[in-house]
């Protein structure tokens, strides 16, 4: 079989950088910008649909379903901002809803990286937690739901930075043929 370049760390690149900077806005240091919102468009979204259709190629179920999906998660959640009036119109209860069945299928996602490398795991469980502290965080009103969306803010910029250090730790491993940065490798 032709060896194929391994996709991973750039719909991992495009998730982490993507993450981080929506989630330094959570957490309350910026106000929505064109910039996440490009970055959701054409990294984050483009990108992981790019890495999707590539693990695709690859027989690889898991990547394809992960990738394409966040892909179309990020895109979608760009229409709602710009289309919908921004996150604060309309009932915020609702698009806690939306982000609560993301948490869903991200958690069975998660339960499908227990056969995995640690580092992936950690990606997929804590961006489990971001979707579930998020939704709640819509549910909430006042000061309780700015104080959840903040917390998610912090737990969400671990997260994305734990996907940028897994798609680093496998263009290390590519490039130097061993691991430089350990991914907790299973068996």
């Amino acid at each position: 079989m032709e060896a194929r370049a391994n996709p991973a760390p750039l719909g991992l690149m495009g998730f982490g950088m993507t993450t981080v900077l929506l989630n330094i806005h959570n957490a309350g240091f910026f106000p929505m910008d064109v910039m996440v919102l490009a970055m959701g468009i054409f990294y984050g979204g483009i990108a992981q649909v790019i890495a999707g259709i590539m693990e695709f190629r690859k027989n690889n179920t898991f990547g394809v379903t992960a990738f394409t999906s966040y892909g179309l998660f990020w895109l979608s959640l760009v229409f709602i901002i710009i289309f919908g009036g921004g996150l604060a119109a309309g009932d915020p209860k609702f698009l806690g809803w939306y982000l609560f069945m993301w948490g869903l299928f991200t958690g069975y996602m998660f339960l499908n990286t227990l056969t995995k490398n640690r580092a992936l795991q950690v990606v997929f469980l804590t961006l489990t937690i971001l979707f579930l502290l998020l939704a709640i965080g819509h549910w909430l009103t006042g000061d309780a739901a700015d104080t959840m969306i903040k917390i998610a803010g912090w737990e969400g910029i671990f997260c994305g930075f734990s996907a940028i250090y897994l798609a680093a730790a496998e263009v290390f491993e590519e490039t130097y043929g061993k691991e430089i940065l350990p991914m907790g490798k299973i068996g």
